[in-house]
């Protein structure tokens, strides 16, 4: 199946690109209340759902006995920028476990920003795996082991049981099971399932409202929806879409992008969750069909309509800031949108 235009890229007068792309959104209990695209191809959400992967850190015991704070815990569903801020926390939730960096298997990367970047080169150093964007997961992942008892070393494997856990729990609540002929491996070494476009829509809608979950579970869920909405900057950091729309929005809304294109969100207000990929894994084309999903979605006020703006329809520039062009949503996606939304 073609997938639809749904964001154009102008030069001038001019479309000098488009990305094509799928969306649904779903309630908890199933139903789509709008469907772009085929929703029942499996994507790899990537980043996006690591709030779901973050769900046994708390519903175990862990985080309360860890005595892990809302910052913590939002770092643990995090993709962030390596800014100081966040590879302190992630530094400080391993130590809470009598646990190192060195523990840490998820690889190392450059910080996101020049300025983080230029301040290691001036201290002549070299990042380590606390500034790996997915830092915060990983160490949610040891100190859950560490707790547990369970085996720190190897903890990335899909055979490492809380790896196995993750994946019960990304089958209950995308109503979707996963095999090994869709487990893939992340960038950041742990197995990522591909699900149902659908399926990862629905999830968020539960994740959001807690409906159709035993309690102790949705409890788990509102703490961890608490910490992220509560400690946005942690999830992702300075200039990033999680973080500015999740702190305008104060709590109505939960977003977490995924690489490759991948975006999803829960909006318990509606009762909805969203997921979306970008197909051609493009960042700008994700932004730009999460935001106009959201502005078409809910009764805005001016700080966040003008925070959504930012991503929805973005001004491209030259490298001396002049406005060249823009993103934009294609009329064909709006008018799908509004149909079902409006």
């Amino acid at each position: 199946m073609t997938h639809p235009v749904t964001v154009e890229v102008t030069r001038g007068d001019l479309v000098e690109c488009r990305h094509r792309g799928s969306l649904a959104v779903v309630d908890s209990a199933g139903e789509v209340i709008c469907a772009i695209g085929d929703i029942e191809q499996r994507v790899f959400p990537r980043s996006a759902i690591k709030a779901l992967q973050a769900l046994p850190l708390v519903e175990s015991g862990a985080a309360e006995a860890l005595e892990l704070d809302d910052a913590e815990l939002a770092l643990a569903c995090s993709s962030h920028n390596g800014e100081a801020v966040h590879v302190s926390a992630a530094r400080v939730m391993l130590l809470k476990a009598g646990l190192s960096e060195e523990d840490l298997e998820c690889g190392t990367h450059w910080p996101k920003r020049l300025e983080d970047v230029a301040a290691l080169v001036r201290a002549d150093e070299a990042p380590g795996p606390l500034y790996n964007n997915c830092s915060g997961k990983h160490a949610g992942f040891l100190t859950l082991a560490k707790v547990l008892g369970m085996p720190t070393r190897g903890y990335v494997s899909k055979d490492h049981p809380i790896q196995q856990e993750i994946r019960k729990v990304i089958e209950e609540f995308t109503c979707a099971p996963v095999s090994e002929d869709v487990c893939g491996i992340d960038g950041c070494s742990i197995p990522t399932y591909a699900s149902p476009l659908k399926g990862l829509a629905r999830a968020f809608a539960v994740f959001g409202t807690g409906e159709g979950l035993e309690p102790d579970r949705a409890e788990a869920c509102e703490k961890l929806y608490e910490a992220c909405v509560n400690e946005p900057f942690m999830v992702a950091g300075t200039g990033r879409f999680c973080t500015d729309v999740m702190a305008a929005f104060r709590g109505r809304v939960f977003a977490k992008t995924g690489a490759e294109g991948v975006f999803c969100a829960s909006v318990p207000e509606l009762g909805y969750g969203i997921a979306l990929k970008c197909d051609d894994g493009a960042t700008r084309g994700s932004e730009a069909m999460m935001a106009t999903c959201l502005e078409i979605m809910l009764d805005l006020s001016v700080e966040e309509r003008k925070v959504l703006a930012r991503f929805a329809n973005p001004a491209v520039l030259t490298r001396k800031d002049v406005k060249a062009g823009e993103v934009r949503p294609s009329h064909e996606f709006v008018e799908a949108l509004r149909a079902a939304l409006a």
